[in-house]
């Protein structure tokens, strides 16, 4: 299948894009790149944003154009119009040598975002956290790189990456709570590639981007393979349903490390998948700390 269209940003690392229904607009940053990208669906306008910090996952917010942000250091109410960045939470764990990753907002309005190391070696140290508001609370440990966070159409199973295992494991999720529980292995990349950001469509099945296999991999609910759409870059990183039926595949991606030089590498790109997505959540703010609660 060849790509409906590429939109050309040459990020040094695209990821976490979105799509925003109200606005009919679709929103990624360039983590590395220190920008944030809005492309208007109708008019295919694109507009750049500077970005206060590495901007590394975000969510739409409930009732307001903030948006709710893990920067490289913690998470913040962040404005991309005007700039504002209100109150920096660190969490625990989020120590020398790491930063936050990829994230998502649940069903019920929750963010969660995990961390990475950032030195290229065998250490998982980071952790998976759960924002309810602007309390945080941590999930899970021993992580070498949080992705690929998202739920099925009912909201009772949770998949993660850990890009560094090559594993995307499947979890059992309590909606209510917010509790994960029964860890099981969902899929494994094969060698030379690892599974990245992830999206779940309609019918319950995960598209994972395969970082350095050049793919974007569609898992059935039970793990098994259906179908593997090629992509023209070695390393796409993250991917989501848009346009007005969320019928299309947006898939960003990498330019730095062994994409430098490939044509194409940091654009984005847009796929007629015949597949339509879910509608994504929007973060609930509850109370937001007016004092940084901890220096991470």
């Amino acid at each position: 299948m060849k790509s409906h269209e590429r939109i050309e940003v040459a990020d040094e690392l695209g990821e976490c894009v979105l799509w925003d229904d109200i606005a009919g607009a679709v929103w990624w940053t360039d983590i590395e790149g220190r920008r944030l990208h809005r492309l208007d669906w109708a008019t295919r306008t694109l507009t750049h944003y500077r970005t206060p910090a590495r901007l590394t996952a975000f969510g739409f917010v409930e009732g307001s154009r903030e948006f709710i942000a893990a920067f490289d250091r913690g998470f913040a109410l962040y404005d991309p119009v005007s700039g504002t960045v209100g109150t920096l939470v660190c969490p625990e764990g989020l120590d020398e040598g790491q930063r936050m990753n990829d994230g998502r907002v649940d069903r019920q309005g929750r963010f969660w975002a995990g961390g990475m190391m950032e030195a290229d070696d065998s250490r998982s140290e980071a952790c998976l956290y759960r924002l309810v508001g602007g309390q945080v609370a941590v999930q899970m440990r021993a992580i070498g790189i949080a992705n690929g966070l998202c739920w099925s159409p009912d909201g009772t199973v949770c998949y993660f990456t850990d890009s560094r295992q090559g594993t995307i494991w499947r979890f059992a999720f309590d909606p209510g709570t917010g509790t994960l529980s029964d860890r099981t292995e969902f899929a494994r990349s094969a060698a030379g590639a690892c599974p990245d950001g992830a999206t779940v469509d309609s019918e319950g099945s995960v598209w994972s981007a395969q970082w350095g296999g050049g793919c974007v991999i569609r898992y059935t609910p039970d793990g098994q393979i259906d179908r593997i759409l090629d992509v023209p870059v070695s390393q796409p990183t993250c991917v989501a349903f848009g346009g007005p039926d969320r019928d299309h595949l947006l898939v960003t991606s990498a330019r730095c490390g062994h994409a430098a030089g490939e044509t194409g590498a940091g654009d984005l790109f847009v796929y007629n998948v015949g597949v339509r997505g879910l509608k994504e959540s929007r973060f609930i703010i509850g109370t937001w700390p007016q004092a940084t609660e901890s220096e991470g």
